[in-house]
């Protein structure tokens, strides 16, 4: 029997739909509006088409936004200076500069400079060291999709058998956190990479497998038991069209469960994203959950 689809594209509009509501209570009890900024600097394609989709997202839910262009020969001290402007922005409570940056730019160092009370993507150090503790705050957003996954397709992760493949800092290394801590999933998380030797060894124990390893198909039906619930996060261009880092047909046959590529985990980002600039707006208007 074929596996159920995880349809992110579905989820993702129940979850607009659920910040819609939010978004109106917002203007109209407190008259405070949510508000991202988007930074870009220079013309790469795929980033121009990401900040795009934001922007539209933006409007769809009621968020204001503004989107700041910049030439790819921007000065790394007028980015910073920018980054500090938003900061004090009242109107802005969340900020994301695109990456990459131009080489010039150490985006570390502009990371960094984000006031973490507005470090909407999650990233910056003190955000990221709360989430290792356990403390409430802003959640890296494919990693936080990725819970928003497993939650409303009904995934039990409470004394799960978890398999993380690839410990990027975007996807692997924050979903290993949040699943282990005991108020996010409660699970039992082994995490593979380029230096585990025999990953499917870890793998065919899972009884979650997520993976993010930007390897088209690396994951095969041989490496998976029956049952599973797979997470795929990769997406990889081919002649044939995208695929994920699973052999989506042959896997989806001993799969209980599965997202699709595409529709699966990508819609989840940017929607999670604007969970996190309503959280921030909520935070400094002083406004109780």
């Amino acid at each position: 029997m074929a596996a159920t689809l995880i349809k992110g594209s579905e989820i993702s509009k129940q979850i607009k739909e659920e910040l819609k509501q939010k978004i109106a209570d917002l203007k109209e009890k407190h008259n405070v509006v949510p508000g991202l900024a988007t930074v870009l600097v220079g013309e790469d394609e795929a980033s121009k088409v990401y900040v795009g989709a934001k922007e539209k997202t933006c409007k769809e839910l009621g968020i204001h936004s503004e989107r700041i262009d910049l030439p790819a020969d921007t000065r790394e001290e007028d980015l910073l200076a920018l980054v500090e402007k938003l900061n004090k922005d009242p109107k802005i409570h969340g900020i994301l500069v695109q990456l990459p940056l131009p080489k010039h730019i150490n985006g570390t160092k502009v990371l960094y400079a984000i006031n973490p009370d507005k470090d909407v993507d999650g990233f910056h150090p003190v955000n990221i060291g709360k989430m290792m503790l356990g403390e409430p705050t802003f959640l890296p957003c494919t990693p936080h999709g990725i819970l928003e996954l497993l939650k409303r397709s009904g995934t039990e992760t409470k004394g799960a058998e978890v398999v993380v493949v690839g410990r990027s800092n975007i996807v692997g290394k924050p979903i290993t956190n949040m699943l282990l801590q005991k108020r996010g999933g409660n699970a039992t998380v082994t995490i593979c990479h380029t230096g585990t030797k025999d990953i499917a060894a870890h793998t065919r124990r899972a009884d979650i497998l997520i993976v993010a390893v930007g390897k088209p198909k690396a994951i095969t039906a041989d490496m998976v038991k029956d049952g599973v619930v797979v997470i795929d996060v990769g997406v990889n261009r081919l002649e044939t069209g995208l695929v994920g880092d699973v052999d989506f047909e042959t896997v989806k046959e001993k799969a209980k469960a599965i997202t699709p590529v595409p529709g699966g985990v990508g819609p989840m980002t940017i929607t999670m994203l604007m969970s996190n600039t309503v959280q921030s707006a909520k935070m400094h208007s002083g406004i109780a959950d």
